[in-house]
C-alpha cells in the first residue's frame, strides 16, 4: 500500500538512505503503486508492491550512489 510519510517506509530504506533519498523513494513508490495497479501493466507475475519497490529504488539510484564505505551519497 502507498506510504503517507517516511516513518512508514521499510527499515531497509529508513536505515540506509539519507532523508532526501527517502523522500524520492516515497514519491516514486506511491506513483508506481498507482501506475501499476492493473496487472496487465506489470511484467511476469510481479505484484503491485514488488514493482513499486523496484521503481522506487531505480528513482533513488538516479540521484544517489553508494560510496566506497557502502553509504548512500548524492551523486555529484
Amino acid at each position: 500500500m502507498p506510504y503517507t510519510n517516511k516513518s512508514e517506509l521499510p527499515d531497509s530504506v529508513k536505515n540506509n538512505l539519507p532523508e532526501s533519498a527517502q523522500e524520492i523513494y516515497l514519491k516514486a513508490f506511491n506513483s508506481a503503486w498507482n501506475e501499476y495497479k492493473d496487472p496487465d501493466k506489470r511484467r511476469g507475475n510481479e505484484t503491485q508492491e514488488e514493482v513499486a519497490h523496484k521503481v522506487a529504488w531505480s528513482a533513488v539510484k538516479k540521484e544517489y550512489q553508494k560510496d566506497q564505505n557502502g553509504k548512500w551519497v548524492k551523486m555529484p
